[in-house]
């Protein structure tokens, strides 16, 4: 409906009523009729609408509709309502254009999620979690190398990977949900790369381990352990480190967070977690990185972002193919016609779509 659209919108955008009344010259009261469906907005209006928020008008009389199931946010208690609106709002607009750009295609892109078999059942104790991740390594032919891009990994393997733009401050760490049965990771677009590397892999985790964590260990650190040991396996954490050490150097956690897409602290956490450094030896690493103010803004940006590319093929695969136009295709890209033109004769430079 018309109705919601505007209201979807506006909420992704993170504008009030009022905001956006102002920003699309109408009163506050005619925006709270067009998203009660009481009062249809004019063409112009709605123009103006679609300016206010960002949009295409072509959005507001989309058909598909999704419904965001299992919603969990690894931070949600600091988040105003506001917020996990917009957050909700964009991911619900983006899985509408996905699933649009699904049913012009002939074959279903995203594969079905299936955990492989032959993962353990039950895992009673933290150490356990590094034999699941390494199963899980071995079922999808990743040995135990650094997995290059994380996103692909997943994409690949039935998982969608959102990006946002409606908040990436400390107070947001995630959001995992399921639309349609797939499993949906969304992560900051404007996050450090190492940042949406490991809440990707975290929220791996809870996919990988769900039903098999016992009752006395906490999800969400048996979910961090598994992060660290899916990105830095065991055995080759105890290849670059050593069975045992005193001091880690901070010019050699930077080369190794470059390497594998682990931070500074994913490293040191490894180190402890592995029994290669003292928990003595940990708080004082830890320690060392506070005092350089390294804990919230870490010296080496050498990781790649994560940034999703499947849709985007999809979208220029179907235009390829003639089963969209290029109005269509700009549209589901989230863009102005003549941006995408210049994109896609390859005049612009590269940049995340809006996906």
């Amino acid at each position: 409906m018309l109705s919601e659209r505007i209201k979807l919108a506006r909420k992704a955008s993170g504008l009030s009523q009022r905001a956006l009344a102002e920003q699309a010259g109408v009163s506050a009261t005619a925006i709270s009729k067009y998203e009660k469906g009481t009062l249809t907005p004019s063409s112009r209006v709605l123009l103006a609408l679609a300016r206010a928020v960002g949009v295409r008008v072509e959005l507001f009389f989309r058909t598909v509709q999704v419904e965001l199931k299992e919603v969990e946010y690894r931070k949600h208690s600091r988040l105003p309502k506001k917020a996990l609106a917009a957050i909700e709002a964009e991911i619900r607009e983006q899985a509408e254009r996905l699933l649009e750009l699904e049913s012009y295609l002939s074959t279903r892109p995203i594969p079905a999620f299936e955990l492989p078999q032959g993962l353990p059942t039950q895992v009673k104790a933290l150490e356990a979690i590094e034999d699941v991740a390494l199963a899980l390594r071995g079922a999808w032919d990743l040995g135990t190398n650094p997995v290059p891009v994380l996103t692909d990994t997943l994409e690949e393997r039935g998982i969608l990977v959102f990006h946002t733009a409606a908040l990436h401050g400390a107070k947001f760490d995630g959001l995992a949900c399921t639309i349609n049965e797939t499993p949906v990771v969304v992560v900051g677009r404007d996050w450090p790369a190492d940042r949406q590397r490991f809440t990707l892999a975290h929220e791996l985790g809870h996919l990988v381990l769900k039903d098999r964590v016992a009752g006395d260990l906490d999800e969400e650190k048996a979910a961090n352990r598994f992060a660290g040991a899916f990105l830095a396996p065991r055995p080759k954490v105890y290849k670059e480190l050593g069975n045992q050490r005193s001091w880690l150097e901070p010019r050699e956690l930077c080369v190794l967070k470059g390497a594998y897409g682990l931070s500074m602290q994913g490293w040191i956490f490894r180190a402890r977690d592995l029994g290669i450094i003292t928990r003595a030896t940990h708080r004082r690493l830890i320690q060392f990185l506070g005092e350089h103010g390294w804990r919230k803004s870490e010296p080496c940006a050498n990781v790649a972002a994560e940034t999703p590319l499947l849709y985007e093929q999809l979208v220029f695969h179907a235009l390829g193919e003639d089963l969209i136009s290029e109005a269509k295709a700009a549209e589901l890209l989230g863009m102005p016609l003549a941006e995408f033109h210049a994109r896609r004769n390859m005049e612009a430079p590269d940049a995340a779509v809006n996906q």
